[in-house]
């Protein structure tokens, strides 16, 4: 494609002042008629950002000089509190109430199998898509893309990383119900030596440093602050462990006041396990510096696309799929309603010229108006003058870059893992309800952190009813995951000594068991004692669904009760596939 459809010429000497982040120019610079794309997604980062304050110990410079640059969105919220429904919602501009994506153990192509995604809409409009690294959850999506790293037929978003020969490094697991990557520790390498990230940062620079023919749509998933909290030893050395500081939001108490539904979502096994072992400050010294690894490879990248042709005449989106509890509300990982949950840095920079805002954004502007990730699909095909998506539920961002004080009725819902259970954001109240009617509400302007529970005090029963009325009426069903969308257990087969008994320690969910032997089978559930307790045969061929919980034995047995082999359940739903015994 002619380049002339990319970019007009720059008819005048530009400078770029790195203290500020501004750039200055002798005239007007015309952008691109059709803008480039730059999208950077950071995984599981809530506020603990220089410029929303999260954290006063944060350090993120890089992030903080992109906002200064543009517009950032102070009460931006993801769809939905986990990666998968979260980044769905993100790539298809279709909402979790009417996707039926609710869950990260669902796969977006059994319930969306004709929906197209953001970079393969923009493809199909004439650019050149993109991308590296996590964008959707654990899989690229191969035809959606014209390019990827590492490459897209792998279905393997990441590329090498540099891990610790044995773990867990600092956090003992607590038992089969602890998630394996919930460690942290200082390496002892480079930045390049680490890989991962770094290698995502460079390639996606290396796409930023040269001339295209066509516009491009270039995505760039930044991992970390996702777990395991491993990033080398400078970044912890930032953040003495003696300096640190507990999360502002965290308060004893929290819980008194919430409705039976919140106390049940708030507390895990997660917190007073890494309380017990001493781990608070060392897990929240890894959070923080993982978040400036992050924030490290987002500025190898701006840096890049400053350095090269491209700067003038490409849009920069920076969004986190959602946020990220260490101990508030008793509660750590992802998965609620709360703020600290919800909330996520989004920023917006867009160049003067572009079809959907010709003035672009005002440098260092700040809008506080409620917002979603859903809006972002939207937002950027206005912006580059694409037509819109009939499809998409979000409202597109555009009005409030042009005037982030201007009018917007909307509110912004975050939908949890089940339907009907919602957090919905306005400008100053956040309101929260749970499929049994358990609700909460609270003033954000007074009461930040949402310690306090005002849902049932009468004088609130009016904006109640109103936050309640902007729901939706109507939720597509959570349908479960697929056989083949569920990790596979692995098969032990008998020897000398005989299954180990069950140690069941945690919450209790669906595990699939399936014959693939040519032969029937018997299933025994082995008990605390290490007795087998039989629960039925299963023809060849035949599967079964069966309850179970983390640390339980599955014991396979022949038609004359000879051992077979057995399964150990992990830490969540997952396939027994019982192999072919020739």
């Amino acid at each position: 494609m002619n380049r002339i459809l990319t970019c007009l010429a720059v008819v005048c000497f530009t400078t770029f002042t790195s203290g500020s982040g501004a750039s200055s120019t002798a005239c007007r610079v015309q952008a691109a008629e059709r803008p480039n794309v730059l999208f950077i997604a950071v995984d599981d980062l809530n506020d603990w950002v220089g410029c929303l304050g999260g954290h006063p110990q944060a350090r993120t410079p890089h992030i903080d000089r992109l906002a200064a640059t543009g517009m950032l969105f102070t009460n931006a919220h993801c769809a939905a509190p986990a990666c998968n429904p979260s980044r769905t919602a993100i790539m298809t501009g279709i909402s979790p109430h009417r996707s039926g994506l609710y869950d990260n153990r669902q796969r977006m192509r059994e319930l969306l199998p004709d929906a197209e995604l953001l970079p393969k809409y923009f493809s199909r409009h004439g650019y050149w898509s993109a991308g590296s690294g996590k964008l959707l959850h654990y899989f690229i999506d191969a035809p959606s893309w014209d390019e990827y790293f590492p490459p897209k037929e792998t279905e393997d978003p990441f590329p090498r990383t540099l891990y610790p020969e044995e773990r867990p490094v600092s956090l003992p697991r607590g038992g089969p119900w602890q998630y394996i990557e919930t460690d942290w520790a200082a390496l002892d390498a480079t930045d390049e030596e680490f890989g991962g990230d770094w290698l995502v940062s460079q390639w996606v620079g290396q796409q930023l440093e040269r001339q295209h023919d066509q516009p491009f749509f270039l995505a760039c998933g930044i991992y970390r602050p996702h777990e395991p909290w491993f990033v080398p030893r400078k970044y912890f050395d930032l953040f003495p462990l003696q300096e640190i500081q507990l999360p502002p939001g965290y308060q004893d108490g929290d819980l008194d006041d919430l409705p039976p539904a919140g106390k049940r979502r708030g507390p895990n096994r997660y917190f007073p396990h890494i309380r017990q072992h001493g781990q608070w400050k060392q897990a929240i010294q890894g959070y923080l510096a993982s978040i400036t690894f992050a924030d490290a490879m987002v500025g190898r990248v701006i840096r890049s696309l400053e350095a090269g042709p491209n700067r003038e005449n490409t849009i920069v989106v920076l969004w986190s799929d959602h946020g990220w509890h260490l101990g508030e509300k008793q509660h750590w990982q992802k998965y609620t309603a709360w703020r600290v949950c919800t909330r996520v840095p989004l920023i917006v920079r867009v160049p003067g010229g572009v079809p959907g805002l010709s003035a672009g954004t005002e440098a260092g502007s700040r809008c506080d108006q409620p917002v979603n990730l859903l809006s972002l699909f939207p937002t950027l095909t206005q912006l580059a003058g694409l037509p819109p998506q009939p499809s998409h539920d979000g409202p597109s961002l555009v009005p409030l870059l042009q005037d982030p004080q201007g009018p917007w009725p909307h509110v912004s819902i975050t939908f949890l893992n089940k339907p009907r259970n919602v957090g919905i954001s306005g400008r100053r109240w956040r309101y929260i309800e749970y499929d049994n009617g358990d609700r909460e509400l609270y003033d954000t302007k007074d009461d930040r952190f949402e310690w306090t529970n005002l849902a049932e005090q009468p004088e609130h029963a009016a904006r109640i009813a109103a936050m309640r009325a902007r729901a939706p009426s109507t939720y597509a069903k959570l349908v479960p995951a697929s056989d083949e969308a569920l990790p596979k257990l692995a098969w032990q087969p008998a020897g000398d000594e005989p299954a180990p008994a069950s140690r069941p320690d945690g919450d209790p969910f669906q595990i699939v068991i399936t014959n693939q032997s040519n032969v029937p089978v018997n299933v025994y559930w082995m008990d605390r004692q290490g007795h087998p307790r039989p629960y039925g045969s299963l023809p060849a061929g035949w599967r079964k669904t069966q309850q179970s919980r983390p640390g339980a034995v599955w014991l396979i047995t022949d038609s004359r009760d000879q051992p077979l082999g057995h399964f150990v359940v992990g830490d969540r739903a997952a396939r027994a596939i019982i192999p072919d015994l020739d």
